[in-house]
């Protein structure tokens, strides 16, 4: 038989026992206050009132696209004003050199558009000797994309377009994931790339770049979408966003 606890310690037990239990009763009452308090009326276990970030991403792509319009429309009314107010007329002629410059007027002429797409889904080793490929060896990348970009203006491109943007001297590409960011906006793959210029010195200047080479390696290999075409009238829109920069230092 078990031995009986001392029959003088039994009161203090029970009281002990009374104590503890009002205090865990006191604790989930208080956990239960700062539960509702934090929800607010709302279930802290769903996430459907919480958005992902590729959703914010794309509400400020729509914000931002809606603010291009905005800019471009004021930058129409100023320029309607300045020319009522008849400036120079050589002024003038100066202003809309820099702005073809600038690429802030829409460009036509001969040129490329050059195409990259992800592999298709589940694709594997098209070449005997080649490795598996990894998630990376599939999708698009933004030195893929910053590639095609630097060997059209080297090979003498007049006017650059990444999907439906004309590129200016401050556009930068940029890849989150598998996706483009673009001055503000959001794109998904295919990417398309145009140039005004030379057709055969662009397509030379695409030929010669390491960079595509060895892209095209991975097209041979795995699937990677490519694909160039020539246009005989190819048309660029004007940049139609902000041209301020907030910050500048002179050139030596």
């Amino acid at each position: 038989m078990s031995a009986r606890p001392p029959v003088g310690r039994r009161p203090a037990a029970r009281i002990v026992g009374r104590v503890l239990t009002c205090a865990v009763f006191a604790l989930a009452g208080l956990l239960f206050c700062v539960s509702a308090l934090t929800a607010h009326g709302t279930n802290l276990r769903t996430d459907d009132s919480l958005l992902r970030l590729s959703d914010v991403i794309r509400e400020k792509s729509e914000q931002n696209q809606q603010t291009q319009r905005q800019v471009a429309e004021v930058q129409q009314q100023v320029d309607d004003l300045a020319e009522q107010q008849g400036q120079n007329p050589a002024d003038i002629k100066r202003l809309n050199a820099l702005e073809r410059a600038s690429g802030l007027d829409p460009l036509k002429g001969p040129g490329l558009a050059v195409t990259l797409n992800d592999a298709p889904p589940g694709a594997t080793a098209r070449i005997p000797g080649v490795p598996d490929p990894g998630p990376n060896d599939l999708v698009i990348h933004q030195q893929d994309i910053q590639a095609v970009v630097n060997a059209l203006w080297r090979g003498g491109a007049k006017g650059v377009q990444v999907m439906d943007q004309r590129l200016i001297a401050t556009s930068a590409v940029r890849c989150v994931g598998n996706t483009l960011i673009l001055q503000g906006r959001v794109y998904s793959p295919p990417y398309v790339v145009k140039a005004v210029g030379d057709v055969s010195a662009l397509r030379a200047a695409i030929d010669a770049d390491p960079y595509i080479s060895n892209y095209l390696q991975y097209v041979n290999a795995y699937g990677l979408g490519w694909k160039v075409e020539q246009s005989k009238s190819a048309t660029l829109p004007g940049y139609t966003g902000t041209v301020d920069l907030r910050y500048a230092q002179a050139a030596p």
